[in-house]
């Protein structure tokens, strides 16, 4: 997401005084200015009949925002109000333009009919759209959730409540998060549009610590006062109409409590109304799920490329196989929350395992659940009473589909479909309601009519009758009417100054009946009207006003009625949301042939031909080369990954990340098989990057990102580590990757996957006991190398990287002059600037930066301990036989690789 800002409170606001100068002091304008008063970080759109008008400064922002025309009110006036405007019926892509860029917008409507008004039409503020609560479906994307956060510092400084509504969809969750770090992490995962923060941190901007940088929402800065602990627990209850918060489990969490009270206000005054779609207040913890940092999610791709931040090309734009908004909202949520406790894992396996073997099942459920709309954002808007009559067609079919799947699971029988059965309500009594009334086309505006079946009301059908075929009536009125006088000329008539009448010629006037009342008396003709044709006229004039009211009288009692069923709704919602998500993990699996890995408390990692899920499938030409893997932490907790660049380390290492990524979803894996010992945390640090924004280099980043794993890794992470140290100078960023293995391997004993291209790194299998040295085989043939993309045990001392940088088209002049400079560096030989007589290798220690090819660190720290041991041997008490077993033993050790 775009990094968004609220409109700059310094910009200049009408006054009232310069209203009434610019000549807009009139009793709509001083209105508007009140309103804009009460509202001013929002960009007020004031409804005047077909219109949506703005003044002032929101006038000349909306004309650049939107490109839409700036006008001005009164023009003759010396200091014109600045004036724009939109129409009504397309205020929602216009609205939808000034939330992606970060505006608040607040709607002013009319509230009563503009017929009826008795001098200015009664307007106010309907309610207030921000970032962060968006209904409007054409505004929100369906497969992710838009979140609104509030953040509470603890009053004690121990951690943080956080508060997290998605007002389209109902969703509402509160946690405690012990420390800023843990809230940085939340952040990155939930990507929210705006967040709620206390004004005493707005001088600060801290808040911004806690948000990815090119992610920044929308800052509200409420008072301190809207986040007390007692106020927000007050609301809650009040909101919730219960005498204690104990029975959703939010109990011993205050500060999530204060967060999630500042939200519930925050929405009420926006709205200006009830959350009736808030049913409940979740907490959660993070100890659940799999901890994924923001560096994880960027480095793994889990939603957006690293390159060009698409969807296509990471792991969801994958895996999303489902068929509903809810159910790629669910996988999306699962990606960001893997689960940590094998029950539940094996649980969503086994419906995954019987959908993979029942193929026909699965195409008949996926076929059932395309028919099932946005279940939580239709309900949101029914419950707020937002819901437009084509959203109630769209639930009463989905109600139908839904009644179609509960018969379908039931047909399976004893399955571990079954589950699903119990927590699926098709609401039979609600689909009959909405069936029985409504057209299967109707209009999307509530006040256009058209919306009813005929026979759901009779007046409505009486009503309907004569909008639709009042002249069918007027010509049996007036046949009738013929026969009854014998007045064979007799017509009936309408027009706009005397309506219906009766027009008989003068040489017939004396046929007319004595009950008829004359209403005109032409030349050639008589207009007269009796009470039949009265009757009809009082029924016929403002036949359509009134079907179009009567209508919108019975469709609000309808949704009324409905609404009051959206809890059952909701929770139907979730299971569906959970059944789409496995049935697309199911498809996924089939689709690319994938396994059901083993899950268990253990610490092993075993993948045996195990592929990266997204690269396999963008490869054309090559076939994928799969690769074993093990690791646990007991013999093989660190591979030493070493090999060229571009042969397929991070591959390797990412694809495994992935597997265990994806076996703690409850989701099949790119393996022929698999066994995941459950992990806390996956760590990356990964590739070359600077943080400009925040002072960093390159280097700096990637120390900050090491020294994160290494405070907060256990020994049942998992940590993936492409390159350490190679920011800085040799001596430097060996010593730095050295030490980092060693503590890994020593001191945490988390699972490590270490690639690098110190090869002086691989002497550690030979120190450390659960070190392995492994490479990515690369085969020489003549003058060329061939990438195998094949991890075998071992070292390799060569990176090759002169020819990768022919392959990536370095000038040959450019190749060859590194090829030569090589092979003297690879001799022990040293080049001066200008080519001169080459030195001795061990010159070059005195300019501080290490020689590749001259004695390594680990050489001089052996040749460091033999020269200690030299001054410390006593000579005049040393025994011929123990100084033959101290130069056998010097001996060894210089030997020794």
């Amino acid at each position: 997401m775009n990094s968004v800002k609220p409109m700059k409170p310094g910009k200049k606001k009408a006054s009232k005084n310069e209203a009434a100068k610019g000549g807009a002091n009139t009793p709509m304008m001083r209105h508007y200015l009140q309103l804009k008063e009460e509202n001013p970080d929002a960009i007020l759109l004031y409804r005047c009949g077909d219109f949506y008008e703005l003044f002032f400064q929101d006038a000349v922002t909306a004309s650049r925002e939107l490109d839409i025309t700036l006008t001005s009110r009164d023009r003759t006036s010396e200091e014109p109000v600045p004036m724009a405007g939109v129409p009504y019926h397309a205020v929602n892509q216009y609205i939808s333009r000034l939330i992606d860029k970060g505006y608040k917008v607040a709607i002013c409507e009319q509230m009563e009919d503009p017929k009826l008004a008795k001098g200015m039409v009664k307007r106010d503020i309907a309610q207030v759209i921000t970032p962060g609560i968006v209904m409007d479906p054409e505004n929100l994307d369906a497969t992710s959730n838009n979140y609104l956060l509030s953040i509470a510092p603890a009053k004690d400084g121990k951690g943080f409540g956080l508060g997290v509504v998605d007002v389209s969809t109902g969703e509402f969750r509160c946690a405690h998060l012990p420390d800023e770090a843990s809230l940085r992490i939340e952040c990155a995962k939930l990507a929210p549009r705006e967040v709620l923060v206390p004004e005493s941190l707005r001088a600060s901007e801290a808040w911004k610590a806690w948000f990815p940088f090119d992610a920044l929402p929308l800052a509200n800065f409420r008072l301190d006062q809207s986040f007390d602990e007692h106020r927000s627990l007050t609301r809650l209850k009040e909101h919730f109409q219960t005498e204690t918060l104990a029975g959703f489990g939010v109990d011993g969490i205050p500060t999530a409590l204060a967060a999630s009270g500042a939200l519930l206000e925050y929405i009420q005054e926006t709205q200006r109304q009830e959350a009736r779609n808030l049913l409940s207040l979740r907490p959660y913890r993070l100890d659940e799920f799999m901890v994924l940092d923001e560096t994880a999610k960027r480095n793994l791709e889990l939603e957006r490329t690293l390159i060009d931040g698409r969807r296509k090309g990471s792991l969801l734009g994958l895996m999303d196989q489902s068929v509903t908004a809810l159910g790629s909202r669910t996988l999306r949520s699962w990606i960001n929350y893997p689960l940590c406790s094998v029950e539940p894992i094996l649980d969503r396996q086994e419906v995954v395992s019987y959908l993979v073997r029942h193929p026909v099942s699965l195409e008949h459920l996926r076929d059932i659940l395309r028919g099932v709309a946005d279940l939580q954002r239709l309900g949101s808007r029914v419950a707020l009473l937002r819901a437009s009559p084509r959203d109630m067609v769209s639930l009463r079919d989905s109600l139908d589909h839904l009644a179609m799947l509960v018969e379908q699971l039931d047909e399976l029988g004893d399955t571990p479909l079954k589950r699903f059965v119990d927590g699926i309500d098709p609401m039979s009594d609600v689909f009959l309601d909405l069936d029985v009334a409504l057209m299967d086309e109707p209009p999307q505006i509530i006040t256009d009519g058209g919306m009813f079946k005929l026979g759901f009301n009779a007046e409505l059908d009486e009503l309907i009758d004569l909008a639709t075929h009042g002249k069918d009536q007027i010509l049996r009125l007036e046949a009738k009417e013929r026969e009854k006088t014998g007045i064979p000329t007799l017509k009936v008539r309408y027009n706009r100054v005397f309506g219906y009448y009766l027009e008989v010629s003068k040489a017939n006037a004396d046929k007319v009946p004595s009950d008829w009342m004359r209403k005109q008396t032409l030349t050639n003709a008589e207009r007269f009207i009796n009470e039949e044709l009265k009757d009809f006229e009082e029924k016929v004039l403002g036949a359509t006003e009134k079907r179009n009211d009567l209508e919108r009288k019975l469709f609000e009692e309808l949704r009324a009625r409905v609404a009051l069923q959206i809890p059952r709704l909701f929770a139907t919602a979730d299971v569906v949301g959970n059944l789409d998500a496995l049935q697309a993990l199911a498809m996924l699996a089939v689709k690319n042939s994938y396994v059901c890995p083993e899950v268990n408390e253990g610490t092993l990692l075993s993948i045996e031909a195990g592929r990266h899920p997204v690269v396999e499938q963008t490869l054309t030409d090559d076939r994928f080369v799969p690769n074993d893997l093990y690791l646990d932490c007991e013999n093989q907790q660190v591979m030493v990954i070493t090999g060229p660049n571009m042969a397929g380390k991070s591959t390797v290492m990412r694809q495994a990340a992935l597997i265990v990524l994806m076996a703690q979803m409850g989701s099949f894996v790119p393996a022929r098989a698999c066994t995941v010992g459950v992990v806390d945390r996956i760590f990356t640090r990964v590739g070359a990057s600077d943080s400009l924004h925040r002072g960093l280099s390159t280097f700096m980043v990637e120390m900050t990102e090491t020294a994160n794993i290494l405070h907060n890794a256990t020994g049942r992470s998992l940590i993936v580590l492409d390159e350490i140290g190679r920011g800085t100078s040799t001596f430097d960023g060996l010593s730095i990757a050295w030490a980092v293995a060693e503590h890994l391997h020593d001191v945490i004993g988390a699972k490590t996957l270490f690639a690098t291209h110190y090869h002086e790194l691989t002497t550690l299998a030979e120190r450390k006991a659960r070190v392995q040295n492994f490479n990515i085989a690369v085969k020489e043939w003549m003058d060329h190398i061939v990438f195998l993309r094949k991890l075998v045990e071992g070292a390799t001392n060569k990176s090759y990287g002169v020819k990768v940088g022919e392959l990536a088209g370095l000038p040959k002049t450019v190749i060859d002059r590194a090829g030569m400079v090589l092979k003297r560096l690879e001799r022990g030989e040293f080049f001066e600037p200008e080519a001169k007589p080459s030195a001795p290798a061990t010159k070059q220690a005195a300019s501080g930066q290490l020689s590749l090819f001259g004695p390594t660190i680990i050489e001089k720290e052996r040749e460091s301990r033999i020269d200690e041991a030299l001054r410390n041997v006593d000579i005049d008490t040393l025994t011929p036989l123990e100084a033959l077993n101290l130069v056998h033993h010097w001996k060894r050790t210089l030997n020794k690789h």
